[in-house]
């Protein structure tokens, strides 16, 4: 079953309830600030394991002290649908435990 694209009004009032999340273009983004590479790596290892459990897959860097998630559903023709939202509240409720900003 193919995952249907989210209308602009409906990612715009989803958003709300994603403090830090922004639309660019057609994917959902977020960088995460953390106080130590380490701390962003064990987020980056945090966010690969919630991806696989749900089987739906961001862009994900790493940088020295951030991690920044880019996200669409491939399926729904790189749209932003209900998986991608699902997705982006995981990682927002996994992220205060890393420390991350």
């Amino acid at each position: 079953m193919t995952a249907e694209p989210l209308t602009p009004a409906e990612i715009a009032r989803r958003l709300e309830a994603l403090p830090g999340w922004s639309l660019e273009g057609d994917r959902l983004t977020r960088t995460f600030r953390l106080p130590s590479h380490f701390a962003a790596a064990a987020l980056t290892m945090h966010i690969a394991g919630i991806q696989e459990e749900l089987n739906h897959h961001s862009d994900l860097t790493l940088g020295y002290n951030t991690v920044a998630l880019s996200v669409h559903t491939h399926d729904a023709g790189g749209a932003v649908t209900e998986k991608d939202i699902t997705l982006a509240t995981r990682v927002a409720s996994a992220a205060p435990s890393h420390g991350a900003e």
